[in-house]
Order: C-alpha cells, then structure tokens, then sequence
C-alpha cells in the first residue's frame, strides 16, 4: 500500500477527500461571481467607490453578526446547521442570477443581495470552520489548512479563468446561475461524510456558552488579540487587491477587462505557490508569519511602482504567495492555540477581522485611488503595513513574554539571529513565556503525540517536547489550581532538579 506523502496527509481522509472536492468546485463557483460582481458593479457606477460600497456591504454583517454565528456553532451539531446555509447561499446566487440575466441597470438590487449573502456567510462561517476541524482531527489540521489554501487557489484559478471567458460571452448571469449550482455539490458531499469517521470538537457547556463568554475569552488572551489586529491592519490596506487590480487595470496600466482578469490569474497562481509552501512546512511558526507579512508590504509597494502589465504581474505572484502563507499562519495558530469549546467564537473573531477589514479597506482604497490614483494607494498602504508588520513584531514578543525583541525582529526579516542563549531555529519562538493562562479543557485538547505544550503555549506546532522542556535548563509542569470557581491549567516554570513547581496563585 502506497504511503501517503506528508505534503498530502490530511487526503488520507475520506470525509476530507470529501470535503475537499466539494470545496474546489464551490470555490470555482464563488470566485466566478465575485468576479461578476464586481464586474457588474463597476460597469453600473464607473467607479471603484462604488465597487468599494459593495465589498462593505457584504461584510458588514460578519462584523455584527458573527459571533453570534460562532456562538451558534459551538452549541448546535455542524452538519444540519451547514446544509441550511448552503441552501440559502445557492438561493441568493440564482436570485443574482436572475437581476443579472434581467437587464440590471440599477445598483441597488444587486447591494441587496451582496448584503443578505453576508449575513448568511457570517451565520455559516464559524460553523464551516469548526466543523472543517473535525473532519480531520487536530493532528492533520495544520496540513488540512494549507492543503485548503491550495484547493481554494486552485479553484480561484478555475473560477477566474471561467469567468474571464464567460463575461465577454454569456454575461455575468451565467456566472451566478453556476455559482448557485455549486452549492448543490457542497451539501450532497456533507450529506455523504461518514459519521462515525469524524473528529467532534467539545460543545460549549452552560457556563462557557454565550456571546459574553467568548468575548472575555478572546479579551483575555492577549497574543489572539496582538494576532487579530495585525491581521486587521494589514487585511484592510494589504488585501484588498480586489479593489487595487481593477483600479490598475482600468486605470494606470490600460488593460481593461483582459488585464483584469490575467493579474486575478497571477494572484491566484501566486496563492497555489504559497499554499504549497505551507503544506510543505512541518510547523508554521510566527517567524514565518512575520517574514510573509513583510513581504506582502514591502511587494505592495513595489507594485505601485511597476510601469506596465507584466511587471505588475511579476511583483504580484510573490505577494500573493505571502498572503497566503500568513493567512494559514493566522488561523493555524487561532485554531491550535485555543480552546477546543470556545472554537466557533475564535473563528468568528477572526471572520469579523477579515470582514472589518474589508469594509474598512475596500472603500478607503477605491478612495484613495479614485483621488489620489491607484498607484499612490498601493505606495502608501504598502508602507504603513510594513510599519505595522515591525510593531506587531514587537507587540507580540511582549504578549508571548518574550525577552530579546531584536531576536524576533531578525528572525521575521529572514536574518540569522545571533543573540546568546537562542539555538540557529529559535528565534521567536525558541523562547518560553513568562506566564500563559489557558483554560484546562485548551491544555487537555491541544495535546498531541508530537507536540504537547507547545501545541497551547509555544507559537510552533510542532517542537519536541525534549526541546522545550531543557531549554535554559527550566523544564515545565502543569500547574493547576482553582480560582473564581474554575480549575485553571497553565506552565509553570521548574529549575533543574527541582521535584515541584507552582506559579505564585498556588503558594
């Protein structure tokens, strides 16, 4: 029998094999209509305001209404809750469908249907998330994401490409009448996954559910908090390339619908790159993370610099690369990094970042570009996200208790970092936190056979726990003691021969 490829290792699932076909063609079929969206907008409005106003209405919702999305799953089973927001989400495209095909010449009807779709995305988005998890378990999640990452790629190339050669000959009616269709595909695989072969995530508990539970989970986590306002910052002025590569295209660079749709081709090849990347990796580190950052903002810049198509182009595929190896950081460390019940309200943090920063980002940067031009937006925002990417740096070494900053910086920046005490891969995460509080369902869920502790309290996923543990001659325990009704688990630092340990709560 033939040995699945580490690379490939979440496909040794059959409910992700699944999952993971259904996801490419509903991909493809999204894109496709994301495209013909904002097509059709931009030839209503004849402006990238106006595309911009419509990426803010359909993420306005995941910022309002997603954690009461996540909240809804944690309490309630995956499968039923997703096949009712497939339904609503295939409806919503043949209603496109239909403006579309009719003739539309006003903008309001198709805000209409961008705004529903959000809503309905920010009820299902947690849910998809959570129930992804346990269609392969914590110890192939990390692959599983990346490989998504590919597929989605994948699909973006397919749906990008599709409509590039259905715009021009159908219309963009075709384009939602197909996207509806794919949503069909989507719940006939979930009806088909085997049930005894998943991986069901902890359902939040009495006290532990709610919308105020997880709001002061994910306050009171101060790295997830240093996480998601990067991600914020540079989703709105990095990622927003949807808004930017239509203004360029149009504008500056005059490639018209063609070039439009070539560089979303690029973006997505660029994505492929980077997802491999990713999978490749047997752990992502905040390093990595870092490095991408910097990448993205510095190639922003770049880009905005680039005198034609090709050379827009070229610059584009490794920020798309970047992009995409810090998304899968992000949401690898958000989804190992927390606890297992509290899952649905941490993926919704998360969706409302990616959606706030769409509704914020979208608008300022067709602003930007409608006033100053589209070059302009793309030099400035590149420069404050690589402003940012140095602080957040800085940021986070202090959330995780780190003690030598320059060291993290190093790192992120792809240098070797040569400070005493740090092994050649430690970097910033060679470093053990000073005090990491997490709750013990989050200490017990995050174990695994290869990564322990570091899974909860160490940005790698996948450091031996040898390793850990010797470092600096401290070894680590879990300390747990009970406070405010609640058993806490957290490391408690251990000096060589010592036979106990306790942090301060426990003396």
């Amino acid at each position: 029998m033939l040995r699945t490829p580490v690379m490939l290792r979440a496909l040794r699932h059959r409910n992700y094999r699944l999952w993971a076909g259904a996801d490419f063609l509903s991909v493809a079929g999204t894109w496709m209509q994301v495209l013909g969206v904002n097509w059709l907008l931009l030839s209503i409005t004849g402006s990238a305001t106006g595309l911009g106003f419509g990426l803010f209405l359909q993420s306005l919702p995941t910022v309002l209404l997603a954690f009461a999305g996540g909240s809804l799953a944690d309490r309630l089973p995956a499968r039923p809750l997703l096949l009712t927001t497939q339904a609503l989400h295939g409806l919503l495209a043949a209603v496109l469908a239909g403006i579309a095909l009719g003739g539309a010449d006003d903008v309001w009807p198709v805000y209409a249907v961008a705004l529903l779709g959000g809503v309905v995305s920010a009820l299902d988005g947690p849910a998809l998330g959570r129930f992804g998890a346990e269609v392969v378990g914590p110890d192939d999640l990390p692959n599983a994401l990346a490989l998504g990452s590919v597929i989605s790629s994948g699909g973006r190339i397919l749906g990008m490409a599709a409509a590039g050669v259905l715009i021009p000959v159908a219309g963009t009616g075709a384009l939602f009448a197909l996207n509806a269709l794919s949503f069909a595909v989507v719940m006939a695989a979930i009806a088909a996954m085997r049930r005894g072969e998943l991986h069901p995530l902890p359902r939040a508990g009495e006290q532990e559910a709610g919308i105020a539970a997880g709001l002061r989970y994910v306050g009171g986590t101060r790295w997830l908090l240093v996480l998601l306002g990067t991600a914020f910052v540079l989703g709105a002025l990095g990622r927003n390339y949807q808004v930017t590569m239509a203004a360029m295209s149009e504008g500056p660079l005059g490639a018209g619908a063609a070039g439009y749709g070539v560089l979303s081709v690029v973006f997505a090849v660029g994505a492929v790159v980077g997802g491999l990347y990713a999978a490749s990796r047997p752990e992502l580190t905040f390093p990595i993370l870092f490095a991408a950052a910097a990448l993205t903002s510095v190639g922003q810049v770049l880009s905005g610099l680039m005198p034609g198509l090709l050379s827009f182009a070229a610059v584009l595929l490794p920020i798309a690369a970047g992009a995409v190896v810090l998304d899968t950081t992000v949401s690898t460390r958000v989804q190992l990094g927390t606890a297992a019940q509290m899952r649905g309200r941490v993926l919704a943090a998360q969706s409302m970042v990616g959606a706030a920063s769409g509704a914020v980002g979208g608008p300022l940067l067709g602003m930007l570009s409608d006033t100053a031009g589209p070059r302009a937006a793309l030099v400035l925002a590149g420069a404050v996200t690589s402003a940012v990417t140095v602080v957040s740096a800085v940021a986070l070494a202090r959330a995780l208790g780190r003690r030598v900053v320059p060291a993290t910086l190093a790192r992120a920046l792809g240098r070797r970092a040569a400070v005493s005490g740090l092994s050649s891969r430690g970097g910033l995460g060679s470093l053990v936190p000073r005090r990491l509080r997490v709750s013990r369902p989050a200490a017990v869920s995050g174990l695994s056979s290869r990564g322990g502790l570091a899974r909860i309290a160490m940005p790698r996923l996948t450091r031996p726990p040898h390793r850990m543990m010797t470092m600096r001659s401290i070894s680590f325990t879990q300390c747990r003691h009970r406070g405010g009704g609640t058993e806490r688990s957290h490391p408690a630092p251990r000096k060589h021969g010592e036979s106990s340990a306790h942090c301060p709560a426990c003396r």
